[in-house]
């Protein structure tokens, strides 16, 4: 009787082992399941991402139209690449600073516009108005940056260190070493017929009825966002729902953290430039479609972002469109253009 029990005993103990196959097919099955997850998981983060990106751009556009209902017109790109933002020169064509800085009361960011202010809107300028620029122009804002291309933080600027600014001297930050800035992954819309420029060499340039604003493409730009702009509302024939204001830009991958993209090396609150304001068409009318962040590609005036399929835009009556890359590049430079006749409607694409 003993020997009996005693051997089923060890029956029962062999049964419940597992054997060298048994643990691989688990392995093997639990491998799998990773696999099969780890996609799933990874798109979960990127709609995450894309939803704030949305939220982000959303955010933007609202400032833009509480700057409009305020003031009746839709912020100004400001005077070019070589002024930043003047919290003693205020809206429109006087303000050097592009639609970013102009924006910034509407963000709850009163305080970062403020910073610099000494009273005085002409030259020459003190040393309060450069420092300010400088500490300025050094904060990230998490609003500013798609978190599926990267985080908020200072990013090299080494074209704008050493005194090697340009005009600057003139402008605001004097000979400082503007080391980092903050991000910025969206654009205003300046439509077909524009140009980037350095802009006037000083407020008394920017000021005399002598400047041409031509060269900076003031005068031609068919978009909302450019150099010295001042578009109204009733100025958007086509129609705000049909019209872009903002949108993401494309950024060469190889540049997100070190500032060599000559189109992302400045800080976000400069005046217009393909830093700040992308267009949908060159000055010969070409179209210019919108691009997926491509590897080993440095592209200047595009709209872009680092999402898969697509972009989102904001149109100039605040509501968001997700594009597709694929839409007919005729068709995205007829939604950047608020005045050549052609209302297509956004939504349908």
């Amino acid at each position: 009787m003993y020997r009996s029990n005693h051997k089923s005993a060890i029956i029962n103990q062999q049964s419940t082992a597992f054997t060298l196959v048994e643990l691989l097919v688990v392995i093997t099955i639990i491998g799998i399941l990773i696999a099969l997850l780890l996609p799933a998981v990874q798109a979960a983060r990127e709609a995450a991402r894309r939803l704030q990106c949305c939220n982000n751009l959303k955010q933007l556009s609202l400032a833009c139209l509480n700057h409009e209902e305020m003031h009746g017109f839709y912020p100004s790109g400001g005077w070019g690449c070589s002024w930043t933002g003047d919290p003693d020169r205020g809206p429109g064509r006087r303000q050097p600073g592009g639609w970013v800085y102009s924006i910034l009361p509407y963000l709850e960011q009163q305080a970062l516009y403020d910073i610099g202010t000494d009273g005085d809107p002409g030259e020459p300028f003190s040393q309060t108005q450069r420092n300010g620029a400088v500490q300025r122009d050094q904060v990230p804002l998490t609003m500013l940056v798609c978190p599926t291309r990267r985080a908020a933080i200072l990013y090299p600027r080494p074209r704008w260190r050493n005194g090697q600014i340009w005009y600057y001297n003139a402008a605001s930050y004097g000979t400082a070493d503007l080391a980092g800035g903050g991000g910025l992954d969206y654009a205003g819309n300046s439509g077909g017929k524009w140009y980037w420029c350095t802009g006037p060499r000083s407020i008394a340039e920017a000021e005399s009825p002598n400047f041409d604003w031509s060269r900076c493409g003031a005068l031609t730009s068919t978009g909302v966002i450019y150099s010295h702009s001042e578009i109204t509302m009733a100025q958007i024939s086509d129609g705000t729902s049909n019209t872009f204001l903002l949108g993401e830009k494309y950024i060469n991958p190889d540049s997100y953290y070190t500032g060599l993209d000559h189109a992302d090396d400045a800080a976000a609150f400069e005046g217009h430039a393909h830093d700040v304001d992308r267009g949908t068409a060159t000055v010969q009318d070409v179209p210019l479609p919108p691009l997926p962040d491509t590897p080993g590609s440095m592209v200047l005036f595009n709209f872009g972002s680092a999402h898969a399929i697509g972009l989102h835009m904001a149109l100039c009556d605040g509501s968001i469109q997700f594009i597709n890359y694929s839409i007919d590049p005729l068709v995205f430079s007829y939604l950047g253009d608020r005045k050549d006749g052609m209302a297509i409607d956004a939504k349908m694409y």
